[in-house]
């Protein structure tokens, strides 16, 4: 019998393996896409748990959404929306990630986390490095399409991708 991924609220306990599984999900997914000088850098995961710490506790991200994606009490991936911070946005929730380990794709769990942080019948827009083939697919499946906005962040070009309301 297989074991089943289940996906729940995250919380400030989850900051380190929320970090492990960010940066795990960066060096699966972006090598070749973000500079290695980032990816290698040995803080990186101190400076994820910070962020992942202050995400979950700080006051001024209470209106975001965090969830994670465990397995067998081990998180296997992560995601967290919130009110849209794009001055031009017609969508009032952003996806601002969404990462699972790679062992997990195709588990179940990436279209459960993402209804887990974003009501599904909500329009709503997300940035997505490019190239990132597998991500762009799992958007599409979900109604998302590039609305034409791109831009470069840390030395990644990102396109930004919207969903309709009534997305189901």
């Amino acid at each position: 019998m297989t074991p089943e991924v289940t996906v729940r609220r995250a919380r400030p306990s989850d900051a380190p393996q929320m970090a492990r599984v960010h940066v795990t999900s960066w060096q699966q997914t972006y090598r070749g896409v973000m500079p290695d000088s980032v990816l290698d850098d040995p803080d990186l995961l101190q400076a994820r748990e910070r962020f992942w710490t202050g995400a979950l506790t700080d006051e001024r991200w209470r209106a975001n959404h965090a969830a994670v994606a465990e397995l067998d009490g081990t998180v296997v991936g992560i995601a967290m929306s919130g009110p849209s911070q794009e001055p031009d946005a017609t969508e009032h929730f952003q996806l601002h990630l969404i990462y699972l380990d790679a062992a997990h794709h195709g588990s179940g769990a990436g279209p459960a986390l993402l209804h887990a942080v974003l009501d599904p019948d909500e329009p709503a827009a997300v940035w997505v490095a490019d190239p990132n083939p597998r991500a762009h697919a799992f958007y599409r499946k979900h109604r998302f399409a590039p609305d034409g906005h791109s831009r470069t962040a840390e030395g990644v070009r990102e396109v930004r991708w919207t969903r309709p309301a009534g997305s189901r």
